[in-house]
């Protein structure tokens, strides 16, 4: 069997999704998710120009030797748009494995580590009172590990509480521009738990994400007065480049400890895993070099104790959805998996064999990845251009997003 064709499909079914269909000349294909929110035609561009063409006439089976040659031979290593291209391809090459061996994908990772990966998804609120209303929503659909996000009061347009977002006639601005105090925000945060806990008590797992916003010592101090509410986890609770900040905070508290979503190699979090600076690394399947590269992620967290959590955000197409969901259900270490529905014009594009029950995502048994692309219905829902919005500090200066 040989690769004959890449085919690099862009849409839009409520938000934008593009999608590898690696294509074989025994007519098997493979997919393989690409999107990456906010530069996602810079992502398409790389596979069209750069990477199908290597592809092609290649032994679709050799999934490592792919996986090295596509990360070694370009010598311009690394980066979210080379490291998404490389793992849309590596994902199709898994999903064509499997479909020419006629087992899923989970079966040619080692088989199941557990039936199915907890997942956790998002709750909201423009008040408190809102948010704990959105919590016990979630629990009584079954899910038992909710994310909390709120509206602090005195900060307008925010990250995580659900606010629609403006349209504007410049396609070549952000979206919006949101705000930000961290004053205003570390006073809110502990009566926010204070508030929710109080409602559902302990047997929820209950998370929250700062994304980004805060210094080592603020996420010290937030992490050591949210640690009698016993998070799941306190998630990105500052930048990561310097991973060496992760000791400060460490010192500090023992509330657990996530980050990663935007990582996209083991060497972004090497220092993070051998030092025991973080519980939870949440690099995902599609941004970090498909299932090949985190599997080997996943290794190193092994031995130190650190599980995986994987980004699983709505802005990644149901075809990571799936990736992940076999990972999760393989891996040994893996913990928990985010989860949000998905627009609902991307079921019309999307068949998916996987499943939400009970608060776990099962991949299901159909072979390889177990999702497939209607391509005429991907095609009458063209791209759309879109930016993540920018997040402005109370003194007008831009602020990490």
């Amino acid at each position: 069997m040989r690769i004959v064709a890449g085919r690099v499909i862009v849409s839009s079914p409520g938000r934008n999704y593009v999608t590898l269909k690696l294509e074989t000349d025994e007519g098997l294909y493979g997919l393989g998710d690409a999107t990456l929110n906010g530069r996602e035609l810079a992502v398409a561009a790389y596979l069209r120009e750069h990477v199908v063409p290597m592809l092609i006439g290649l032994d679709p089976a050799n999934i490592e030797d792919i996986w090295q040659t596509l990360y070694r031979g370009a010598y311009w290593r690394r980066g979210p748009v080379t490291m998404t291209a490389i793992a849309a391809v590596d994902v199709a090459l898994w999903d064509l494995k499997g479909k020419a061996l006629g087992t899923p994908v989970w079966n040619l990772l080692g088989g199941r580590s557990r039936p199915g990966i907890t997942v956790y998804t998002h709750a909201h609120g423009h008040s408190v009172g809102e948010a704990v209303e959105d919590v016990e929503r979630l629990v009584s659909q079954g899910f038992g590990a909710v994310r909390v996000q709120c509206a602090v009061p005195g900060i307008g347009r925010m990250y995580g509480v659900g606010l629609p977002r403006p349209s504007t006639d410049d396609p070549t601005l952000p979206e919006v521009e949101e705000d930000w105090s961290t004053e205003k925000y570390l006073r809110f945060v502990p009566e926010l738990f204070d508030a929710v806990r109080s409602k559902v008590g302990f047997d929820v797992h209950l998370l929250h994400d700062a994304h980004h916003r805060l210094t080592p010592i603020e996420a010290g101090w937030l992490g050591r007065r949210l640690e009698d509410h016993r998070l799941f986890w306190l998630e990105d609770p500052v930048p990561a480049e310097l991973q060496e900040s992760f000791r400060l905070i460490r010192q500090h508290t023992t509330t657990p400890l996530a980050v990663g979503e935007v990582f996209n190699s083991v060497y972004d979090c090497e220092l993070l895993i051998r030092e025991q600076l973080i519980d939870y690394v949440r690099a995902s399947v599609p941004h970090a070099g498909g299932l090949t590269h985190l599997r080997k992620l996943a290794a190193l967290a092994e031995p130190y104790h650190v599980r995986t959590g994987c980004h699983g955000a709505a802005d990644l197409s149901p075809v990571s959805t799936a990736a992940a969901a076999h990972f999760g259900v393989a891996v040994h270490n893996a913990a928990i998996q985010e989860y949000q529905d998905h627009p609902v014009p991307a079921r019309d594009v999307f068949d998916v064999g996987w499943t939400v029950r009970d608060g776990r995502l099962d991949p299901g048994d159909r072979p390889g990845l177990g999702v497939d692309i209607d391509e005429q219905a991907a095609e009458r829902l063209p791209y759309e251009r879109s930016y993540l919005p920018i997040s402005r500090r109370v003194d007008g200066s831009v602020g990490n997003y």
